[in-house]
């Protein structure tokens, strides 16, 4: 059996790989439906993006759930606390993922064009918006989410539901939003480049080739913004990282410069937001050079380099707080309990490589059966 620390460790791991799964496998498909009003001009052409990804859009989108399994189960006071000032945001993500499987099964069941189009703009939705506000969610993690914790580690935000929701709509989680949307939104159009043809993929190709570098541009600045611009959270004394947990416990100041301290402690972290930067102008270099599975390729490794940067940088922190420092909560003692943790970890191994397995197996099999040529020629089908 594990120790309780190095547990707490692994699961920071798991649930980090898990989101930067989902955001390269559902990102995919988020990325498509916000290229859809404008890399098809047609009803076909629409349809032919549409097949890209309308057989495996809903087994990628079971990263997004199992995450969220993840994080209720293995950090249920951080589950609790996001999903309670979070909540209005949440529920504008649910109901625009409301559109997708609904648009997929059904744009193509009515001939009459206001209905397609409506259903496209409905699949518009459904991948912008989520897209959006995850990215202003992280910005908002990073500047400090204004809860505070009782005395019995109840957490209480500042102001009622829609109060608390315009604060959260500050300059800083904006870029972070427009990162993680351009970003998605590359990925989706290096897939259409890849798996498309015609007039779509090449418009997807010009898209990937614009914004991409823009997704440096953001990340860049962001950073800087970072560095100068906002304090970051430094725990100057704690318990044991092997105690149980009890957010109260510990004392945290806020600090400029202090969301950068572990690329001081550790220089070779630098290679992560290195990555972040070089992947989306790889991506832009490969799609102008017609080179669509390299470009897939860099554009994800951009992503794990952004979506890393984030995780890195806030370490152990994963919910600070901005209205009492102490209450922010951590890896260490936001965690559920040993036995929790420890039977969630060997299910995790016996079950992760099967269904890893499994996906790839799946991909194989309808890679080698389904080329861009059959995509298209299947434009009218029920996707």
């Amino acid at each position: 059996m594990l120790d309780y620390e190095t547990l707490k460790l692994v699961w920071w791991v798991l649930v980090g790989a898990l989101l930067i799964g989902f955001a390269i496998t559902d990102g995919m498909d988020m990325g498509v439906g916000t290229l859809l009003p404008f890399v098809g001009k047609t009803d076909v052409e629409r349809r032919i993006a549409i097949n890209t990804v309308g057989p495996h859009w809903d087994g990628n989108q079971v990263w997004f759930i199992t995450a969220g399994g993840a994080i209720f189960a293995a950090w249920p006071a951080v589950y609790a606390a996001a999903f309670s000032g979070f909540y209005m945001a949440m529920l504008l993500v649910l109901f625009a993922l409301f559109f997708r499987p609904v648009g997929f099964d059904y744009r193509s069941k009515i001939a009459d064009p206001r209905w397609r189009s409506a259903w496209d703009w409905g699949l518009f939705a459904g991948g912008t918006i989520p897209a959006l506000i995850f990215g202003v969610a992280f910005g908002n993690l990073l500047q400090g989410v204004p809860f505070r914790l009782d005395e019995l580690l109840r957490a209480h935000y500042q102001g009622s539901l829609l109060t608390a929701l315009l604060p959260l709509l500050n300059p800083f989680a904006l870029l972070a939003g427009v990162i993680s949307l351009a970003m998605l939104t590359v990925h989706g159009g290096t897939w259409l480049q890849l798996r498309a043809s015609g007039a779509v993929a090449a418009r997807a190709r010009s898209f990937v080739v614009v914004a991409a570098p823009i997704v440096t541009l953001a990340f860049a600045l962001a950073g800087v913004w970072l560095w100068l611009g906002i304090d970051g959270y430094r725990i100057v004394a704690e318990p044991s990282h092997g105690a149980l947990p009890n957010p109260l416990a510990k004392e945290v100041v806020r600090a400029p410069g202090a969301w950068l301290d572990v690329y001081a402690r550790l220089p070779i972290a630098v290679l992560v937001p290195a990555l972040g930067l070089v992947g989306p102008l790889a991506t832009a270099l490969l799609a102008r050079a017609a080179r669509p599975g390299l470009a897939f390729v860099t554009s994800a490794l951009g992503m794990v380099g952004i979506i890393g940067t984030a995780g890195i940088s806030m370490f152990p922190f994963v919910m600070p707080s901005s209205l009492d420092p102490r209450s922010s909560l951590t890896v260490w003692d936001a965690a559920s309990s040993h036995l929790t943790l420890t039977v969630m970890f060997w299910a995790v191994v016996i079950f992760l490589p099967i269904v890893l397995g499994y996906t790839v197996w799946c991909y194989a099999q309808m890679w080698g059966r389904v080329t861009a040529a059959e995509i298209e020629t299947r434009a009218h089908s029920a996707y």
